[in-house]
């Protein structure tokens, strides 16, 4: 029995140490380097700041594009998802409420056009990013409140668009704070 316990403790502390103290460590002096330090990505604009690049933010204003529903209310100390399934009453009343709200706001969308993504909150409850499509679907809508053709509106959502990373993972996306800024510079 002896034979089994001294290195079943030995890799034990071996492990611990590593797991515990020397990869936290590692990964944490990794976070330094990114920008921000670590502490996220601020976006200033004329030297005030507006927000952080990967954490979404709430735009309940109908001229700016809106993200997508935080199910933290944009908490980024309490990042959630609402934990409840596609068949729970609640979370069916909740997606309702926020596509009879968007339709109301965006009177030239039918239903079938709107994506899930502007009624369903992230699994974090802070996705910054929208899809082309998700975006697009709001052009009528800030067209008319701003005064700006939809085609200008449809190619600043193209040029803010990021395409998959490398080229390969993950899908086309669109920064809705970065969006609404470039939006709010638009002469």
């Amino acid at each position: 029995m002896k034979k089994y316990i001294l290195p079943s403790l030995k890799l034990t502390i071996v492990m611990v140490l590593l797991l515990g103290v020397i990869y936290p460590i590692l990964i944490a002096a990794v976070g330094t380097m990114a920008p921000g330090g670590g502490k996220g990505e601020k976006v200033i604009v004329n030297g005030k700041e507006v927000g952080y690049a990967l954490v979404g933010q709430k735009f309940t204003d109908d001229k700016y594009f809106q993200g997508r529903p935080s199910a933290v209310d944009y908490n980024a100390a309490g990042s959630a998802g609402s934990n409840k399934g596609p068949s729970n009453p609640d979370y069916l009343t909740t997606v309702q409420e926020r596509i009879d709200t968007f339709l109301v706001h965006n009177p030239g969308v039918k239903k079938e056009q709107l994506p899930a993504e502007l009624v369903t909150a992230s699994g974090s409850g802070l996705d910054p990013d929208l899809s082309p499509t998700a975006a697009k679907v709001q052009v009528k809508r800030i067209a008319v409140l701003r005064h700006i053709e939809e085609s200008t509106l449809i190619a600043l959502v193209d040029k803010q668009t990021e395409g998959p990373f490398l080229g390969l993972f993950g899908p086309a996306k669109v920064n809705v704070l970065k969006l609404n800024i470039a939006l709010d510079q638009l002469k």
